[in-house]
This record gives structure tokens, sequence and C-alpha cells, in this order.
């Protein structure tokens, strides 16, 4: 695990790319809160025979630092974790992806380390988190109510009932239990101080947004908007669809990705 300079991040290292494939590019996966590395299992089939896929959990959840009490939680510092794993695999670049807040850190990271970043990939984020929906709330039932009713409603925000197996139901309801109140609400303070949209035509790499149709806390004019205000960059808005899209539709949108990765290569010079 690389040390930043607050603590380990933790990454699970996927690497099976064919022996045929030119060149070892990387993609590396940032969860959002309430999940874990393991939502992006399903995403392998497509991607693993031509990238090194890595895993990363998140600073304050699964098996990485969980920062103290009166530590303080920024951007800078979650584009630093992202920039550590990738200093620890030895990649120069990567594919970033990320979904929810992993998705505005993994653009907070191409707009400040242009040079690690070979393509962006956003799932159900956000370039501003002041007109989020409903997340202001969640103090609230927290405080009020406890981890486990936060966790049964962000699951219907996430899932609608005919989505997933009830293992998978089961097994991301847990992942989610799993946070503290206070990783879950310092992760949120940074979402919600949150404004890049005036720094999104600085970002020159491809960028591919996958949305869903129904998300309650981001509708989609919010991605339509941050797509014509990147200088290149695809929508690909997914039907019956709310929150947790790259885990329900986790085959799907690996689909879409490799589709618009192998494009971007196809497009390089030489």
């Amino acid at each position: 695990m690389p040390h930043t300079a607050d603590g380990k991040i933790h990454y699970d290292l996927i690497d099976i790319v064919a022996p045929w494939e030119r060149g070892r590019e990387t993609i590396i996966f940032h969860h959002g809160i309430g999940a874990s590395a393991g939502i992006w299992v399903e995403w392998l089939p497509a991607l693993a025979t031509r990238y090194r896929i890595v895993c990363i959990d998140m600073r304050g959840s699964g098996r990485s630092y969980v920062p103290a009490a009166d530590e303080k939680w920024s951007l800078e510092q979650f584009s630093a974790d992202l920039v550590a794993v990738l200093d620890a695999i030895g990649a120069k670049t990567a594919h970033v992806v990320g979904e929810s807040i992993g998705g505005t850190i993994a653009l907070h990271c191409a707009i400040h380390h242009p040079n690690r970043v070979a393509s962006l990939t956003i799932s159900n984020g956000a370039d501003m988190g002041g007109p989020l929906q409903r997340v202001h709330a969640w103090q609230r039932q927290i405080d009020e109510e406890g981890i486990h009713a936060w966790s049964e409603q962000f699951m219907r925000d996430r899932f609608y009932d005919d989505a997933l197996t009830p293992s998978q139901w089961a097994w991301y309801a847990r992942q989610q239990e799993a946070w503290s109140r206070d990783c879950i609400l310092k992760a949120l303070s940074v979402l919600t101080d949150t404004n890049l949209r005036p720094q999104l035509a600085t970002v020159r790499c491809p960028v591919l947004l996958l949305h869903a149709d129904a998300s309650p806390f981001i509708p989609v004019n919010v991605m339509a908007d941050m797509h014509r205000s990147f200088p290149d960059s695809r929508l690909q808005v997914f039907a019956h669809a709310r929150h947790g899209l790259p885990f329900s539709h986790a085959g799907e949108c690996a689909r879409v990705l490799r589709e618009f990765l192998d494009s971007s290569a196809s497009q390089e010079p030489g």
C-alpha cells in the first residue's frame, strides 16, 4: 500500500493483460461514499485482458487509512491519494474512473494533475456540490435514526427493487453500514463545498460521462451541462437506473468504457 502524507491507501491490482497487447495501460477506479473497491468487479470481463485494473478503497473506508476525527478532508488530499497509488504501481498515467464523489475527485485530479490522467470517466458524479439534491438531510437522519436507517434509505436511492439479486443487495448494504458517521459526513462536506465548473474547459483529455436517468441526487441536466462544458466529452444516459448505476449496470457501463477507450486510442497520432 502506498503511504500518502497522512496514511495508507489500499488498492487491488489485477494484471492479466493478454501478452499480445501492446503497452500496459492502466485503469484506476475510485468509488464514492458508502461503497468499496468491490463494486467494480463486474466491469473486469470487458476490460482486464487489455488494461491493468486498479481498484482503491478511498480514504476513510475499507482497508484504507481512516483519518482522526479532528482532521480536515479536502479534494486535494483525495487527488494526492490517486497520484500516490499511480506512483506505487509505476504508472505515469492512467485512465481514471470515478463514481459519485469518486467522479468529482477524478475530475479534480484531471484538472490539477493533467499529466497523470490519460482519460477521465465520471459515473453519476458532479462538478459542483451545492445543487445536489437530498444529501443535506443525511446528518439529521444518521444522528436521529442511525447508520442502518441511513443505509436502507440510500439503497432505495441507489437501486430499483429489481436491479440486484438478493445477495448483491445484501453485500452492498453491508459495505454502506461499515462506514462511520464521521467519514460519511466529512466526505460529504468536501463534496457540497466543491465547485469545479469554471475549470472544466481546461480538461484536455477525453471525457466519458455515464449517468442514470433517475438519480435522486443529480438530475440529467446537471450532467448535460457538464458535457457541454468539456472540450472533448461523450455522454451516455442509462434507462431504468438510479444512483447505483456502476453496480446495477456494471456490464453495460464497462462495455461503453471499453468502446470509448478503444475509440480514443484509434484517434491518437501514430
